[in-house]
């Protein structure tokens, strides 16, 4: 395996681990009524609340779900 095909490895890797957590996050924030639902959207990250549709970039979806969940951004 060459140099490059070991950084297409971590780059997906990490790719996955952020997915995974802003999943998690989502799922979190259903599970204690603080939205109704989320996904993606496109490329972006959609989370319904209070009746209405919120897009974020996957990076500051996870920074909003951590505030709303009382969590360290």
């Amino acid at each position: 395996m060459d140099t490059d095909d070991l950084q297409q490895q971590l780059d997906y890797e990490i790719a996955f681990q952020a997915v995974n957590q802003l999943t998690e996050l989502g799922n979190a924030a259903l599970e204690r009524g603080l939205i109704v639902g989320h996904g993606y959207h496109g490329s972006q990250y959609e989370l319904l609340r209070n009746g209405e549709a919120l897009l974020f970039s996957p990076e500051e979806a996870t920074i909003y779900l951590k505030d709303l969940l009382g969590l360290d951004a």
